[in-house]
This record gives structure tokens, sequence and C-alpha cells, in this order.
């Protein structure tokens, strides 16, 4: 049975991801504990809010320095994934975790794009991962954000929105998905049982 770490620093989403992934079998364990978090086999770092609330959290409970270490399996959901980027420019300019390059700036709304993006987006494949096996590109994702991570080297997958929204992300062992998994139906199962597959 696949076992699983995730993060539980005040992230609105955390019951519903671990419902999610005890749905699929998983153990999970919930945990702020630093060592808990260096010793786990995989590890998930939820979050919905402020970048800048979220960054002050994982340093108040000494988190930064054990997730930038981690060199097992990461997954970063939803805010999680702009975490894992240098900084965002919300609220004049907030320091991440730096473990990808680039900004994380604030979604521009246009005729046919209202923020937040909220709601459901076709996702499109850019490159093939693991975390992508089974997920075709009739698939959908379920959104709730009003920032965007850069699109670049690191982008697995696009959704379209008014424009092209960088969905999901990787570099080496870290992976980011800028939707909800947990509420995202049978693609969002598959995206999380992929992720459980992962070699730890």
């Amino acid at each position: 049975m696949s076992e699983v770490t995730v993060v539980s620093y005040g992230a609105g989403n955390v019951a519903s991801v671990q419902f999610a992934l005890e749905r699929l079998g998983a153990t999970v364990r919930l945990t702020a504990d630093p060592a808990e978090i260096a010793a786990a086999e995989r590890l998930i770092l939820p979050g919905v809010g402020a970048a800048g609330y979220a960054m002050e959290r994982l340093s108040e409970l000494g988190l930064v320095e054990p997730i930038c270490a981690f060199t097992r399996p990461l997954l970063g959901v939803c805010l999680g994934q702009q975490l894992l980027f240098e900084c965002s420019e919300e609220g004049g300019g907030v320091p991440l975790l730096g473990l990808i390059p680039g900004t994380v700036r604030r979604l521009e709304p246009g005729p046919d794009r209202t923020v937040p993006h909220m709601g459901w987006s076709r996702l499109t494949t850019v490159r093939p991962d693991p975390l992508l096996e089974g997920i075709g590109d009739e698939a959908w994702a379920y959104f709730v954000h009003s920032y965007v991570c850069p699109d670049g080297e690191a982008t697995l997958a696009r959704a379209a929105y008014g424009g092209s929204v960088p969905a999901m992300v990787r570099s080496a062992n870290r992976w980011g998905c800028q939707f909800h998994p947990e509420r995202s139906a049978a693609a969002g199962a598959r995206i999380l049982r992929n992720f459980l597959d992962l070699a730890a």
C-alpha cells in the first residue's frame, strides 16, 4: 500500500487531499513535523489562499529547509505548485521556495478570462511524464486561482482559459498541479494514483 505524507500547515485543502488519497487506498500522514517530512516516502504540499501567509507558516514551522532538501517525489497542489517557484508578485513581492525558476504573476483578466479562474478547464499535454500516464487531451480539471506560474521548460500541461495557463509543472523530483486533483473527478484521481505509484 502506498504511503504519502501531506504537509499540514494550515492550508485549506488538506482534508480534501487526504480523503482523495485515502479513496485510492493510500496510507496518509498529516504532519508539520520537520523530521517526519524529511523522512517521508513521498510528499504533497497543498495550499489555497495567499502565498505570503503560506510561506510565513512554513517558515514559522521550520518546514522550508526539509521541503527544499526533499529528494523523493514531491507534489505541489494549487498554491502548492506556485510555492515551488522563486517568487510571487503578490503583495509587492514574496520570496517562495525557489525550487523552479520563475516568478508567479497575477492572472490578467480579458474578454474571455475573468479572475479568479474558477471552474473546469481542459488539459493539454506539453510533454509526456509519468504523472500524465493515462491522461488524454480530453481530460478536464477543476481550477481556483488568481495567480499563474510562468510557462517555461518546467511546463508539463497547459489549460486554455482565454489564453494559455500552465496547469502542471515538473523539475527533477518536484511536480505541481495548478488545479485541484482532489476535486477533478477521474482525471484528478488518475494523476494522484500516478503520483502514488512513483518510485520513492
